[in-house]
């Protein structure tokens, strides 16, 4: 991407933004955003919005901006997590820590490949005999929260890529954490597990934790024309392994 492309934050974002004002404050609407869904096999372009209450009423909306970095919006939520077959005790155990994805998981939304990860990991681990679904809700938008991803779609969606989109809010690309799901591993199971990820930095906060990872397995699938940029920004800037990478349990 070219500089000349980037137009500044506040210009691309204030018209998708709308002040409407309540009893105790306000709703900070944005939106419309373009929303390609997966509808029954057939490609459905939807328009999402999101809202956010707020004390604060006021139309510098570059000051609203300026504050979710720091308002904490991913931490409002709970995580949980799914298992499946004998998961204490069999020697082999297929995991997936998989982060919330409002889009992708709940509407289909195929700007990412989150929903068919969530589908087919929960598949594998049914397939597989035993295995654990984390659901990790204080995850969404790589840790910046489902208000501030709707604005990161919107600069996507005007030339910045998902790691610019997210620096430019002043987030870093990647902010989640892992040592909640991790307790509740070593809680609920001590041997060794197999992880479903194509993100080396899971592997790494288990293996730090003490865990032992006894392999891993991809999960790369339903890539369109539309989470393209998307996939290749995930391993060409966010350090995920391609498909054609094995695993080291070094």
């Amino acid at each position: 991407m070219t500089q000349t492309k980037i137009k500044p934050i506040l210009s691309v974002l204030e018209d998708k933004i709308k002040l409407i004002k309540t009893e105790k404050g306000a709703i900070y609407l944005v939106g419309p955003i373009n929303l390609p869904v997966n509808l029954f096999g057939e490609t459905v372009v939807f328009k999402w919005y999101c809202w956010l209450n707020c004390e604060e009423v006021t139309e510098d909306f570059d000051r609203i901006i300026e504050k979710l970095s720091s308002a904490n919006l991913a931490e409002f939520q709970q995580s949980s997590i799914l298992t499946y077959g004998d998961f204490a005790y069999s020697n082999e155990a297929l995991i997936r820590m998989h982060s919330i994805c409002h889009t992708g998981d709940i509407f289909g939304s195929k700007r990412c490949d989150c929903g068919f990860q969530l589908k087919q990991s929960m598949k594998n681990i049914v397939e597989h005999g035993t295995g654990a679904l984390f659901y990790l809700a204080n995850h969404e938008g790589r840790g910046i929260g489902l208000f501030s991803k709707a604005m990161a779609y919107i600069l996507q969606e005007n030339d910045y890529d998902t790691v610019e989109a997210n620096e430019a809010l002043g987030f870093v690309d990647d902010s989640r954490n892992y040592s909640d799901a991790i307790h509740v591993l070593e809680a609920l199971r001590s041997k060794p597990v197999t992880l479903m990820t194509n993100n080396p930095k899971k592997i790494e906060a288990l293996k730090n934790a003490g865990l032992t990872v006894s392999g891993r397995h991809a999960l790369w699938g339903d890539q369109s024309a539309f989470n393209k940029k998307y996939l290749a920004t995930k391993v060409n800037r966010s350090g995920h392994i391609g498909e054609e990478e094995t695993f080291s349990n070094d």
